[in-house]
């Protein structure tokens, strides 16, 4: 199996890495779009700001490839929130593959939201196997509301999307590769798929 995880300067890649390792298979780096449309999955990381990972994404040309692929495409954190419409971080436009908008937190709460918080709700085979309630490993100050493509839900101030799917695109909130046991077996059920 061909794992591509998108190289364009915004991600955590070396935990995903060793994640992947740790389920016996190899990912390559790539920004090659022909690579990335030869994989059979696909993993669109991301940490930091929303505007500058974006225009990290236009500098490379990945923006127009990444909406077109059809073999199955897992955001992680900031991959999954550039996935979206568009991001109140930095006023930035998305892929618009999820059709909702990212919001940040409101002051009453901390933020960055960090640490373990549950998933429930979950409805996807990327949840095969998984309990409801489970506890996951997130680090994010805006969220993508609840809405039709969510298929896990997380209660922080308010009960919001912490993971969405359509079609073959799916995002997490939370990072599967620092969640654990149960992060990969997230990630493994995303290899199945």
């Amino acid at each position: 199996m061909k794992i591509v995880i998108i190289n364009y300067g915004a991600g955590n890649i070396q935990s995903i890495m060793f994640a992947i390792e740790r389920l016996g298979f190899k990912a390559i780096l790539s920004n090659n779009p022909d690579e990335i449309k030869a994989a059979d999955k696909v993993i669109f990381p991301g940490v930091g700001e929303a505007s500058s990972a974006m225009k990290m994404l236009l500098e490379s040309g990945l923006e127009t490839l990444i909406p077109t692929l059809k073999q199955p495409v897992l955001g992680i954190c900031l991959g999954m929130q550039l996935m979206c419409n568009k991001s109140e971080e930095g006023n930035t436009k998305g892929l618009g593959i999820f059709d909702v908008d990212v919001i940040k937190f409101t002051p009453k709460v901390k933020v960055p939201q960090m640490g373990w918080n549950q998933i429930y709700n979950l409805k996807s085979p990327l949840f095969n196997g998984i309990n409801e309630n489970e506890y996951m490993y997130l680090v994010h100050s805006f969220y993508a509301p609840s809405c039709p493509e969510a298929i896990a839900t997380t209660n922080y101030e308010v009960e919001y999307a912490s993971a969405l799917q359509k079609g073959n695109f799916f995002g997490t909130q939370f990072h599967p590769e620092k969640s654990g046991d149960i992060g990969e077996q997230i990630l493994a059920n995303f290899f199945k798929l």
